[in-house]
């Protein structure tokens, strides 16, 4: 098998993830491409471009149905562009090139696997948290009074690991929003990550083209083999049993993010 083959291959494995769950884009691209022999910096820098033009789609539908809180996606994108953004600066100031960050970009990795796993392994349960509402707790109190600082907070975590992993733009970040943001609605919810998503993946994804960690030929054959499984996933989707689908990816997520940090 050629290797362009097996890319477009790879893009359209994770494109039917993405289009039958929803999720999975980044969690699963970059530790594949990874196995397949492309060196990490390159896997999550070429990632991140893929994210923001594959998520771009889903934003664009969300924007015509009125599903994105645009206050919300500005104070997550005032405090994670310019971590992202800052990241990408201290990774070339202080590492030189990405031989010697590729320990801090492979512990971030498995880490953000892992939670990526747990939020999709736990999902009905963050649900069932969110749609309670407990504006009681200590914790619902406080995230009231301090709003938009722990939104920017919450941002300049995401631009941070996201930046050096690829991964939590979209599950994490759904997870934050749902913490912060009880009274939004589920599907509000995912428009509001999924746009954000974009913003911030594709100014990482720039800062790791200006790096040179951005292989633009195996972009492309990534998008040729994704685009038409995201769509195929999508229509497939309705007839799939989901509570299977989420915790099998969790799982798998969770065990190649037990690679990433031990072995």
């Amino acid at each position: 098998m050629s290797p362009d083959l097996g890319f477009i291959l790879a893009g359209a494995l994770v494109g039917l993830c993405v289009g039958l769950t929803g999720v999975g884009g980044g969690s699963l691209m970059t530790p594949l491409l990874t196995m397949m022999g492309v060196p990490l910096h390159t896997a999550i820098g070429t990632d991140l471009l893929y994210a923001a033009i594959t998520k771009s789609s889903g934003s664009v539908v969300h924007f015509q149905k009125k599903n994105i809180e645009w206050s919300v996606v500005r104070w997550l994108a005032l405090g994670s562009i310019p971590a992202s953004l800052l990241t990408a600066w201290a990774l070339h100031a202080f590492f030189g090139n990405a031989n010697n960050y590729k320990g801090v970009m492979t512990v971030s990795l498995g880490l953000m696997l892992m939670v990526t796993a747990l939020s999709l392994v736990f999902k009905n349960q963050l649900q069932k948290f969110h749609d309670a509402n407990p504006v009681k707790s200590r914790f619902r109190a406080w995230v009231s009074a301090n709003n938009t600082q722990s939104t920017v907070l919450m941002g300049i975590a995401l631009g941070v690991l996201v930046t050096l992993s690829s991964v939590g733009a979209g599950a994490f970040g759904v997870v934050v929003l749902l913490s912060l943001y009880p009274a939004l609605s589920t599907i509000k919810i995912i428009g509001t990550d999924v746009t954000h998503a974009v913003f911030l993946t594709l100014v990482a994804g720039l800062a790791h083209a200006k790096m040179g960690n951005v292989d633009y030929h195996l972009l492309s054959m990534l998008l040729i083999g994704s685009i038409p499984a995201i769509i195929a996933g999508t229509h497939l989707s309705s007839r799939m049993p989901e509570p299977v689908i989420r915790p099998l990816l969790g799982l798998t997520l969770m065990a190649l993010s037990i690679k990433f940090v031990f072995y």
